[in-house]
């Protein structure tokens, strides 16, 4: 398997041989430290490279980056997908929020190892990070966080009007988008293009939903308790 190769064709994005290196990097450390503290249960190379990395890089078929400037990365855990996208993107400048101070500690080594500018981690619960920061990202994203009505309600108040909520999702996509649909509405936000695709060398069946903000709705998110017992 060609990682270089399979970017280049099948997302039609070149990367350098400084990048091959980050990407090695990140995945030695994210093994070795795996060993310690649980991160991922993908731990065979290939898997990390294409569950992962190339599943991280497989947003920008759908978002232009080239015109992101800052992205809120929601519940990032390993660093998914920011920071591979960092990796190809480096003038973004990246804010990861997640609530396990574990995963902080580990991505605050993980930017040191990989020399990376302008990544913010913030160790706090998303819904209440989101309270307080609202309408000023390019881009929010959020992968294996939760059901789309959910990741929404946290991540579009984030959004800059005309800026982007990008969900990727597995298998159960179109279920989630049915569910969702009412939500997103009501979050002054709309769905703009759905990319379903397959990962390379059969690792599984992905999509990528794209959704724009076209209004700010105040009073969101609401508690994680309410977000839970009582969907949009």
């Amino acid at each position: 398997m060609n990682f270089k190769h399979d970017v280049e064709v099948l997302l039609g994005q070149s990367l350098s041989q400084e990048q091959i290196v980050q990407f090695e990097v990140y995945y030695q450390f994210l093994i070795e430290y795996n060993q310690i503290t649980n991160l991922t249960r993908i731990t065979e190379k290939n898997e990390v490279y294409y569950k992962h990395f190339f599943d991280s890089l497989s947003l920008i078929n759908i978002c232009d980056f080239n015109r992101v400037f800052s992205l809120c990365d929601m519940g990032a855990g390993a660093g998914f997908p920011s920071l591979p996208l960092k990796i190809l993107y480096p003038h973004l400048e990246v804010t990861i929020v997640d609530s396990l101070g574990k995963r902080i500690t580990f991505l605050t080594k993980l930017i040191k190892i990989l020399n990376m500018q302008q990544v913010n981690l913030v160790h706090d619960r998303v819904e209440v990070f989101a309270k307080s920061h609202q309408q000023i990202f390019d881009v929010v994203t959020a992968r294996a966080l939760g059901h789309l009505s959910m990741i929404c309600e946290m991540g579009l108040p984030m959004v800059k009007q005309n800026g982007y909520f990008l969900a990727p999702k597995g298998v159960n996509y179109e279920v989630e988008i049915e569910e969702a649909k009412k939500s997103i509405t009501r979050l002054g936000g709309s769905i703009i293009q759905i990319k379903a695709f397959d990962l390379p060398h059969e690792y599984g069946h992905r999509a990528n939903i794209l959704i724009q903000k076209n209004k700010h709705i105040q009073g969101y998110p609401r508690s994680y308790a309410l977000m839970s017992s009582k969907p949009l």
